[in-house]
This record gives structure tokens, C-alpha cells and sequence, in this order.
């Protein structure tokens, strides 16, 4: 194929996928209603869930982005509760155009519209305060979790056959046929890879339509600094416990890390806890700031989804929720002693198995005792190289984090 024509096929993917997103549309709230709500705004803030992971902040750096171009005079600010929490989410956000403001409840009533991503009101993870209510929900959760209905906003656009809210905000922009940027299309195009990360992520119509334009755009280098971030060893003690405690009763499998530096932990190990062959689901929890954080995966097609299967591990505990596929919660700890950490995840346990139907099933360790000891043992007579990467971090490993990051 010769250059013209490549980028000539490159050309008609773009207008393809444009057309695509447009029927994709149909009956469903449009960008030019969202622009038409905001477009005498004056003060805009757009905001997303607690410690937002990629997809939260690539989905509100896009939304800033557009707001910016195409509602002139408007003042177009972001900023999160709780932070972002460490981890490769700080990571990523240092990548990003992003300059959040310092959250403050109070100020919230001085803005003339909030735009509220990928969460939902009354959401154990939503920002917001139950007397304040946004003008705009972007969402790919399922509504009606826990008795909640569908939100009453002025700008509604929740759509659970997607997997990245990231994918809704690009549809925005192919609708509108605004420009992405190389750079905010590799910072949209990690971000979905990354909500769709491990053999829980399925793609959906939008989010394949998504990726296939993004790949054609984004900034490749950005996108690989992204990828390829460089890890605190707490990183790679996290996976070590998650693989060491991992058990599994026929097709549950479940693991627990202890003290976690940054929340993502447990999503990180669920995904990869997935990919064993004899595993349909993987369950992981942590601590982390008081809280013992819950991430579960499974495979699509099954009797319930993750989301039915998390509400009912933390009833009367905590809050969960999540899609069919990948589920996450929280349970607020009262004393976090270890015997009442170990009751909470004895009662997980329980609840785990029954919901899933496994009775008498053993518990087998993923990796047996011996195989662990033999694995010392062959370190500990091997002799010791030092080797250093260029460009990594200088200074001693970090260690693990206390809780109150």
C-alpha cells in the first residue's frame, strides 16, 4: 500500500467512525442538548468520583477540553474530593493537562452547573453532597443499584453497554466534529485501554469505535510514557501477597493484601487473579485509610452480574456496585484490629461461596507452600547482581505506605 493510500484509509476509519458514533447516538441525549443546557453558564465545574482512576480523569480532562471550545465565556474548572490517591492513578494524572482546584463543599454552591462523571448521585463514591444536585450525570454505571433509580438532572447520559466513560465524552466530540488532539487522544486512548484492562474489560460497540480512531491520533510517545510507568517496589510487594494468599474453592478465587499505599491495589490483582484457568471469579480485598476496599471480576454470561454480586457481599456493611463484569466496594472498619478485619472477610467469604452455589469445596492455596519455599530457598543461594535501569529511580526502594496516605 502506498503513503496516500494509507493515509487515505486512515481518513475514511475517521469519517467512518464518525458516522458510526452518530447512528450510535440515536435516542440518546446528544451533545448539542448538553452545549444547548450549558451554553449561558458562566462558572462550570466538572468533577468525578473519589480517588478517580484513569478513565475518571481522562473523561473530565476531555470534558474540560470541549467546554472550553465550544461554550465561549465560561469558566471551566475540575477539581476531586479525597484526591487521587497515589499509585499509578497520581501517575497518570502527572501526565495529564489537568489543574484541579482544591475540593470545597462550600464552593459548590457558587457554580452555575456541575458536570458530574462517571458516577452517579447517591453513589457511595459520589463527590457530592446529597443537597446538592449536578445539572449534568455522564455515567456507564447501572443505575438503580440498591433501590436508586435513574438521576434527575437536566442532562442525563448513562449508558451501560459502555465500557470508558472516556468512550461517551469522544463520541461527544465526534458528534460535534471537534478536533482531539494528539495528545488528548493518547491520554483518552490509555484511559479506556485501562478500564478495559484484563480479562474482565469487554468492549463495547462505542468503546471498539473509540479505540480504532484514537490509535490513529494519539501521541505516541505520550502513550508509551503512559503504559510504561516506572514502579516503587510497594507496587510489586502488593502482587506478591495477592499471588501468596490467593485461594481458590473450584471456580472462586480469593485473595487479601494487607496495608495498600494506593486504592487501585485490588482492582490490579483481581484482573490478574482472573486469568487462572480455573478461575470464573476473583475476589480481592485491602486496606486502606480505615476502609477495607473490595474489587471482584468475573466473565460475562453468567447467572449475575459482579455489580448483583457485590451488593449483596457488603449488605448491611459497606456500599458496592459496579457492571456485569468488574465490581468494586467499600466497607468503613470501626477499629481495624486484625480480628475484626478477619471477621469481615470470614463473613465475605460465606457470603461469596453461598451466592455462588460452591458447598464443601476446600480451599486450595494458588501457589502451594512448598512452591513458595522452594522459590526462597533457590534466592537465597543465588548470588546477588545489581543491575540499575537507566532512567529509574535513584535512592533506596520505597517502602510500603502507612494507611493514612
Amino acid at each position: 500500500m502506498t503513503q496516500t493510500a494509507f493515509v487515505e484509509s486512515c481518513a475514511k476509519t475517521v469519517t467512518g467512525s464518525a458516522a458510526a458514533v452518530a447512528r450510535r447516538s440515536r435516542g440518546r441525549p446528544k451533545a448539542r442538548q448538553l452545549l444547548k443546557l450549558l451554553g449561558d453558564k458562566k462558572k462550570i465545574l466538572v468533577t468525578t468520583h473519589q480517588h478517580p482512576d484513569p478513565d475518571a480523569l481522562a473523561s473530565c480532562v476531555a470534558m474540560c477540553t470541549l467546554l472550553q471550545q465550544k461554550v465561549p465565556g465560561a469558566d471551566v474548572r475540575v477539581s476531586f474530593k479525597g484526591g487521587i490517591g497515589g499509585g499509578l492513578n497520581e501517575q497518570f494524572a502527572k501526565l495529564t493537562d489537568l489543574n484541579p482546584l482544591p475540593w470545597d463543599d462550600a464552593a459548590l454552591l457558587a457554580v452555575d452547573a456541575i458536570v458530574l462523571m462517571d458516577t452517579q448521585p447517591g453513589f457511595g463514591n459520589s463527590p457530592l453532597p446529597p443537597t446538592v444536585q449536578p445539572a449534568v450525570v455522564i455515567d456507564h454505571h447501572r443505575p438503580g443499584r440498591g433501590g436508586r433509580s435513574k438521576p434527575k438532572c437536566a442532562f442525563c447520559d448513562i449508558r451501560p453497554d459502555v465500557g470508558a466513560v472516556s468512550s461517551i465524552v469522544f463520541s461527544y466530540f465526534m458528534e460535534l466534529e471537534v478536533k482531539i488532539s494528539a495528545d488528548l487522544g493518547a491520554t483518552l486512548l490509555f484511559a479506556i485501554e485501562s478500564d478495559l484492562a484484563g480479562a474482565a474489560g469487554q468492549p463495547g460497540e462505542l468503546d471498539n469505535i473509540a479505540l480504532s480512531n484514537l490509535t490513529l491520533i494519539a501521541d505516541t510517545r505520550k502513550l508509551y510514557r503512559m503504559r510504561y510507568l516506572d514502579l516503587p517496589q510497594n507496587f510489586f510487594i502488593s502482587y506478591a501477597q495477592a499471588l501468596n494468599n490467593a485461594v481458590f474453592y473450584d471456580t472462586a478465587l480469593m485473595s487479601n493484601l494487607d496495608t495498600i499505599p494506593s486504592p487501585e491495589r485490588p482492582a490490579i490483582a483481581a484482573d490478574f487473579l482472573l486469568r487462572f484457568d480455573q478461575a470464573k471469579w476473583a475476589l480481592v480485598s485491602g486496606i486502606i485509610n480505615g476502609n477495607l476496599l473490595l474489587s471482584l471480576r468475573t466473565y460475562p454470561g453468567g447467572k449475575f452480574s459482579a455489580a448483583e454480586l457485590m451488593s449483596r457481599l457488603v449488605r448491611g456493611m459497606g456500599e458496592g456496585g459496579g457492571h456485569r463484569s468488574k465490581a468494586g466496594g467499600a466497607i468503613k472498619l470501626k477499629e481495624g484490629t486484625p480480628a475484626e478485619i478477619e471477621r469481615i472477610r470470614n463473613v465475605l467469604r460465606r457470603r461469596y461461596l453461598r451466592a455462588l452455589g460452591i458447598k464443601g469445596a476446600r480451599a486450595q492455596r494458588l501457589i502451594p507452600k512448598q512452591e513458595i519455599a522452594a522459590s526462597v530457598g533457590a534466592r537465597n543461594t543465588a548470588p546477588v547482581t545489581s543491575t540499575k535501569k537507566s532512567g529509574a529511580h535513584s535512592g533506596a526502594p520505597e517502602e510500603p505506605a502507612p494507611t493514612d496516605l
